[in-house]
């Protein structure tokens, strides 16, 4: 669906509050903080700015923002868990503005961490850079996934298949999906207006994964770690704007 200059003014407002949440918990993370404590940090933004949440009660989702350490590639829910020196921890989080979403997620190291876990942080934040790129009106969707997955198995990393980017606008997932990867088809034409939240998710290891017993964290399958960006954009005359920056 192509969206209005209205409508996406209302999502770059959304999106400024996305942005804010991340600028919130980012500065909130160090050894010995607790997901719930990141959690209470972004709620409080949501409060203070006047916006909705779309992850609280998403399907019965119990917190605003999902916190994914370590091994954790997507849907991690807020708890007791302490962050240590060393870890990685991704913050996924969205916000409503009038109607309109934001979503947005980033990953990050807990102090020092090691040559792996930077690099893998590293490749996963190109690869996101590289799938925006592709956002340009007269493109095809899914040159997003193949310039995601060029970037990302050319560092030797795993990406996700189970799970996707989408379109996003008045819900915060839409249709058409967002690949990661080269599914095999060009996918829809892209034309001004479109909005899309790209997400890539980017493993050390195989690209498999397993849900957790409480039925929303999902772990790579083999133990090693997982990294997440992801930004909403839009696609303009000018190009991609992407709508949950600073």
């Amino acid at each position: 669906m192509r969206r209005s200059a209205g409508e996406i003014a209302k999502m770059r407002r959304a999106g400024r509050v996305v942005a804010e949440m991340h600028e919130a918990t980012r500065a909130a993370v160090r050894p010995g903080v607790t997901t719930a404590q990141l959690d209470a940090v972004a709620r409080e933004v949501l409060d203070r700015r006047g916006a909705r949440s779309n992850f609280l009660n998403y399907h019965g989702f119990p917190a605003v923002i999902c916190t994914s350490p370590n091994d954790m590639i997507v849907h991690g829910i807020p708890g007791d868990v302490v962050l240590h020196e060393g870890d990685i921890i991704s913050i996924d989080c969205g916000a409503i503005i009038e109607g309109y979403h934001g979503d947005a997620a980033f990953t990050m190291g807990v102090g020092t961490v090691d040559a792996e876990a930077a690099r893998l942080m590293q490749v996963t934040e190109a690869s996101l850079w590289a799938g925006i790129e592709q956002l340009v009106a007269g493109n095809r969707l899914h040159e997003v996934g193949r310039a995601v997955q060029d970037v990302a198995e050319s560092a030797g990393f795993s990406v996700v298949r189970e799970y996707v980017g989408h379109a996003i606008g008045t819900a915060m997932h839409e249709d058409p999906q967002v690949p990661n990867y080269w599914p095999g088809t060009p996918g829809p034409l892209l034309k001004t207006g479109m909005v899309f939240a790209v997400e890539p998710m980017v493993n050390a290891g195989s690209a498999g994964t397993r849900v957790l017993d409480d039925g929303w964290g999902v772990v790579t399958a083999d133990g090693r770690l997982s990294a997440h960006f992801e930004h909403t954009i839009a696609v303009t005359d000018d190009g991609p704007e992407v709508l949950t920056l600073p």
